[in-house]
């Protein structure tokens, strides 16, 4: 065994024993289906700020955008990084964060589906919104599990990747399922700290490397660079070096505004919102959250722009996905500091994944527990038997996800590509115009979630008869962009020709901005 393996698994070992406890002493505070989904309504500013920065990035932020946008583009892919901390987090909070709390705790809502049919008076609305829902969030999950597994197994070549995949799924599943939100929330803020420290001491140690030449050489070397012969994506140093993105600026804008506005309409992100305590919580919450986002968003495209430096211009054995895994075996080995930095990113990585990995698991059991199978009952069903089925559901959603990781199905990673902009592209309209205005109706609702669908779904449907299945998913990110601004037009444009049946019970809904 290796310094660097004894060392990750010694991180490893003390992670995963502060993960499960926490989710044990946290068990005594979901005993309510209110205190395991939302944590009570008394989440603070920090467990809020950190939970919904985590659950932004994952490990595919790293490994995947961070490795393929910094490889091809450069240093302009570092305005995803601004977007998403801009307009993803900072705005979203600045909007939504507190008329979201207001009216779910006036509706008491507790899941996007679950606002969705008490603001619009429609069970059905909440049948379709449960199965978006479990349908496009669950093989998330699937391919984050694939993702790390993959990563760790670059640091133990000798252990398979489902071992480690097995491990991170037994690790969700004991803290999720044992204290639910509550649980989530404060092992995020753990990650999140993990997550700054990690990307801190990466930052320095990829700007420290020889072939960077540390702040000062940086811009220099990559205003150089020259692509190697036989490079599959070549590209030159005026690229590497462009401020906005060179000849990849309209792909860069595209990629902005699907990461950024897509947390607008994504349940396991709107979530956060209704659980924090209180309008003072919110206001701190909003700062925290943005400079976490700043720093971890920044910093991951930062790192991914000085990967043909530090790999030579070579892409890696294993493509685009292997940039960033390199990048850290190449800076990181060797010395016992290297080696140390490694085990703490390998954390940060695990940590980043695992807290995107719980909100997704947890917001597609709920789907199912609270919204789809009381709704098709049609039959109210007990606080208690709801949260008896979303722990069950949580550990069947954990081991599903791990079975599909197992089996190399590729659909289920093309699948991933269009999750983000399907779910966001679905929800955004009618959660938005939901919060802000009271002339929206039942069918405004539907036209937004249903036309949502159908802009994702018949051009994929178009470009893959005509170009192939991998040409559709290479559009993902403009067919997302164009669900979300169909959906948003869409919602007032069909609610101005219909009515609302009943005035009266949408007026006392928007009493809640009244109360307090």
């Amino acid at each position: 065994m290796t310094n660097a393996q004894l060392y990750t698994i010694i991180a490893l070992c003390i992670y995963a024993i502060t993960m499960a406890l926490i989710g044990c002493l946290s068990y005594g505070k979901t005993k309510t289906l209110d205190g395991f989904l939302i944590g009570g309504r008394n989440i603070g500013a920090w467990a809020t700020a950190f939970s919904y920065g985590t659950t932004y990035f994952s490990a595919v932020v790293f490994v995947g955008y961070a490795g393929q946008h910094g490889w091809n583009i450069g240093l302009g892919s570092i305005w995803i990084g601004i977007g998403n901390a801009v307009l993803g987090c900072l705005l979203s909070w600045i909007l939504f964060a507190n008329r979201t709390r207001k009216m779910t705790k006036k509706l008491d809502a507790r899941t996007m589906a679950d606002y969705f049919d008490k603001r619009y008076d429609s069970k059905g609305l909440k049948i379709l919104a449960a199965v978006i829902i479990f349908v496009f969030l669950v093989p998330y999950s699937a391919a984050v599990y694939k993702g790390l597994g993959s990563l760790f197994s670059a640091v133990f070549p000798g252990v398979e990747t489902w071992v480690w995949m097995l491990i991170i799924a037994c690790l969700t599943a004991v803290y999720l399922v044992a204290g639910g939100y509550i649980a989530t929330s404060y092992t995020d803020l753990v990650q999140g700290i993990i997550m700054i420290v990690g990307v801190v001491c990466l930052i320095c140690a990829v700007l420290g490397h020889d072939a960077v030449g540390g702040v000062s050489g940086f811009i220099e070397n990559l205003r150089n660079f020259q692509s190697v012969p036989g490079d599959p994506n070549p590209t030159t140093g005026a690229q590497l070096t462009s401020i906005f993105g060179g000849s990849s600026f309209k792909f860069l804008c595209f990629n902005i505004m699907l990461t950024s506005f897509g947390t607008w309409g994504l349940p396991q992100m709107i979530g956060k919102f209704y659980a924090i305590k209180d309008t003072a919580a919110i206001k701190r919450g909003t700062i925290i959250s943005t400079i976490f986002c700043i720093v971890i968003g920044c910093g991951a495209y930062l790192i991914g722009s000085t990967s043909r430096l530090v790999l030579g211009g070579v892409l890696p054995e294993g493509g685009i996905d292997a940039v960033i895994p390199s990048v850290l075996m190449e800076v990181l080995s060797g010395e016992t500091l290297g080696i140390i930095l490694l085990a703490i990113v390998m954390i940060l990585l695990l940590s980043a994944s695992m807290s995107t990995l719980e909100a997704v698991v947890l917001t597609s059991a709920s789907a199912v527990a609270v919204d789809l199978i009381p709704a098709v009952r049609r039959k109210e069903t007990k606080h208690e038997t709801q949260m008896l089925l979303t722990r069950l559901l949580c550990l069947l959603f954990v081991a599903c996800s791990f079975i599909f990781a197992t089996q190399n199905i590729p659909i289920i990673v093309s699948l991933m590509s269009f999750s983000w902009g399907i779910v966001s592209g679905c929800f955004i309209g009618p959660y938005i115009w939901g919060l802000f205005s009271k002339k929206i109706t039942k069918l405004g609702a539907y036209s937004g979630v249903l036309s949502g669908l159908l802009v994702v779904g018949i051009s994929t449907l178009v470009i893959s008869l005509d170009s192939g299945f991998a040409a559709a998913a290479a559009k993902s990110p403009e067919m997302g962009v164009a669900a979300m601004a169909v959906s948003m037009v869409m919602v007032p444009l069909v609610s101005a020709f219909t009515k609302n049946k009943d005035q009266e019970r949408v007026e006392e809904i928007f009493s809640c901005y009244n109360e307090e």
